[in-house]
């Protein structure tokens, strides 16, 4: 069950579409992320799809559920993903070829297809993405406003002419 604290919006109607929604982003996220290096999509948009669905929960739920979710330091994850995706630019320059230059496996993988390092690249963006996102996210909701807005004053109905 996820937890609930203090939520943006208290909407039984969000809570139940989010609970809901959380699958079925990260899958479309998978999709789109191993779809990506062939057609339209990639680890940008996959990671922000995955992002999406956390910070889906954290406006139903909370700020603390997106720390439930996935319970590591989001910068990590980011620092991770851009580690693991300039990685990926080394077997190039090893065979002397320019940084970045693409490599396949010789023969397919059945039921996942051919594997090289632009989709390793992408798990790199993919995982990039989804921490600083996320992170950005979690900074907005938790800290303190540094500059409150002013106190609104509530008008009667029948005084409005008034103030206008």
């Amino acid at each position: 069950m996820i937890p609930r604290d203090s939520a943006l919006y208290d909407s039984l109607i969000l809570r139940t579409i989010s609970r809901l929604m959380l699958p079925l982003l990260l899958m479309l996220s998978i999709f789109m992320l191993f779809r990506g290096h062939n057609l339209p999509g990639g680890g940008f948009i996959g990671g922000l799809l995955a992002s999406s669905a956390i910070i889906l929960q954290m406006v139903a739920f909370g700020p603390k559920v997106a720390r439930w979710i996935l319970p590591v330091n989001y910068l990590i994850v980011a620092a991770f993903g851009v580690f693991f995706g300039a990685l990926w630019g080394l077997p190039a320059l090893f065979a002397g070829l320019p940084y970045m230059q693409a490599f396949w496996l010789p023969e397919p993988i059945p039921g996942v297809g051919k594997i090289g390092t632009p989709v390793l690249f992408d798990i790199g963006v993919y995982f990039t993405v989804i921490g600083v996102t996320t992170k950005i996210a979690l900074l907005l909701v938790e800290e303190p406003i540094l500059f409150p807005l002013p106190e609104m004053k509530s008008v009667p109905v029948d005084h409005q002419e008034e103030v206008a």
